[in-house]
């Protein structure tokens, strides 16, 4: 028998000051089994950086035809592409033509340094793709805020984001490798 999605119930209080942008959102997200706590939370997180009432989870992890996130036009065209880790080219290249943004963000130091370095070459001629690297002062603290039901709080401003809740608080930074043209 298969194991099941963990479903998680989360109340995403957001404050973009850079967007002047101070929104609440009721989140209903299922983790695939094969997903960490700490991916997760990356999904929430990327989620909060392009945060609008016509963002969605998609099914993500178990489907190569779906992004993580992406935002869809009344007419059904995609208009934001949200991919988490180090996609492969193709993968990339698929998203490009598919969706009028892609956004790929990576989060692990070590790997995503050389993953990008082995492709950014490969994606220059891509004018809709930027690609961010989340640097998280302490990725442990981001895993320890994963309750079943849980209340955070994102705060963004000036490429630095602080999620917390009510007893943590971790840091992230943005730097970024690669924007839109």
């Amino acid at each position: 028998m298969a194991i099941k999605s963990t479903v998680f119930k989360i109340d995403l209080q957001i404050s973009d000051m850079d967007k002047h942008s101070y929104r609440n959102h009721l989140l209903t997200l299922a983790r695939h089994p094969s997903e960490t706590n700490e991916r997760m939370m990356i999904r929430i997180i990327a989620f909060a950086l392009h945060a609008s009432d016509d963002l969605q989870f998609t099914r993500g992890i178990s489907t190569d035809d779906e992004p993580d996130i992406w935002e869809k036009n009344l007419v059904n065209e995609i208009e934001l592409w949200v991919e988490l880790g180090q996609p492969d080219e193709k993968r990339i290249r698929k998203a490009c033509a598919k969706s009028k943004k892609v956004v790929v963000y990576t989060f692990n130091p070590r790997s995503a340094t050389i993953w990008w370095d082995q492709v950014k070459n490969k994606l220059t001629r891509f004018s809709n793709l930027s690609v961010i690297n989340l640097s998280i002062a302490e990725p442990e603290t981001l895993e320890e805020m994963v309750e079943r039901t849980v209340q955070l709080q994102c705060t963004i401003e000036g490429g630095h984001i602080w999620l917390s809740s009510d007893a943590l608080m971790v840091q992230i930074n943005q730097d970024v490798w690669r924007t839109f043209h």
